[in-house]
C-alpha cells in the first residue's frame, strides 16, 4: 500500500476550511452516539459560533407524524443534531421562499414555514426539494476548532442532489471516497478498531 492513513493526520488530508455550506464528516473512530459515522452540512458558520444539521441520520418517520396537521407527503424527518430536538429545522433549494436563509448558491435554511406547507400542498415545492430535522448541531467558535485540531472532522462539499438525497444509508462512506483515495480509505475502516 503506498499510503498509510495512520501515519497521517486527518487535517492533512482535508485542504478545505469549516464554512457555510460545506460538510463536517466524521473521522472513522468516533465513538460519540449523535456524531459516530455522521456528515454534517454547515448552515452558519462565524465568530460566534457553527450551526449544522447531520445528514444521515433517519429517524424513520415522516413529517406528519412531527406535526399531525402537516399533509401527507413523502418527507422522512432526520435527527439534526442534539441541540433543540422538539423543534423542526428544514433545509431547502427554493430561492424564493420567504425568510430563507441562503446557504449555498442553491441551498438554503428554513423561512415561512406557513408558506412552505402551502406549496407543498399546491405541489409549488415537492418533498424530495426539502429536508426535515429534529434538532440540530451547535458549536461554539472555538469548541468546533478545538475539535478540528483534535482530527474529529474532514471538510468536504456536497452538491444540493447529495445533500437532499433521503437515501443517506453510505452517504459517509462515499462521502470519504468522494474526496480522493486516500481518503477512500478510511471509509474502509471498522467502527471498533479493535476489530481491525
Amino acid at each position: 500500500m503506498d499510503f498509510n492513513p495512520f501515519k497521517h493526520k486527518i487535517s492533512e488530508l482535508t485542504t478545505l476550511v469549516a464554512q457555510k455550506g460545506r460538510v463536517l464528516i466524521a473521522e472513522p473512530f468516533m465513538l460519540d452516539p449523535y456524531f459516530k459515522r455522521s456528515v454534517v452540512l454547515l448552515t452558519e458558520h462565524s465568530k460566534q459560533g457553527a450551526v449544522g444539521f447531520i445528514l444521515n441520520q433517519p429517524l424513520g418517520i415522516q413529517v406528519q407524524e412531527v406535526l399531525p396537521d402537516f399533509i401527507a407527503c413523502e418527507a422522512p424527518v432526520f435527527l439534526g443534531g442534539p441541540v433543540s430536538p422538539q423543534n423542526l429545522f428544514f433545509i431547502h433549494n427554493c430561492s424564493s421562499l420567504p425568510g430563507a436563509i441562503q446557504i449555498t448558491e442553491s441551498l438554503y435554511w428554513d423561512g415561512d414555514f406557513e408558506i412552505l406547507k402551502s406549496w407543498l400542498k399546491a405541489e409549488k415545492i415537492l418533498p424530495n426539494q426539502v429536508r426535515f430535522f429534529l434538532g440540530y448541531a451547535g458549536w461554539d467558535f472555538t469548541q468546533l476548532n478545538e475539535e478540528l485540531e483534535k482530527q474529529s472532522w474532514l471538510i468536504s462539499q456536497l452538491d444540493e442532489e447529495t445533500t437532499l438525497d433521503p437515501n443517506t444509508d453510505k452517504l459517509w462512506k462515499s462521502s470519504l471516497q468522494a474526496m480522493g483515495k486516500e481518503q477512500a480509505i478510511l471509509s474502509s475502516f471498522p467502527e471498533d478498531p479493535n476489530l481491525n
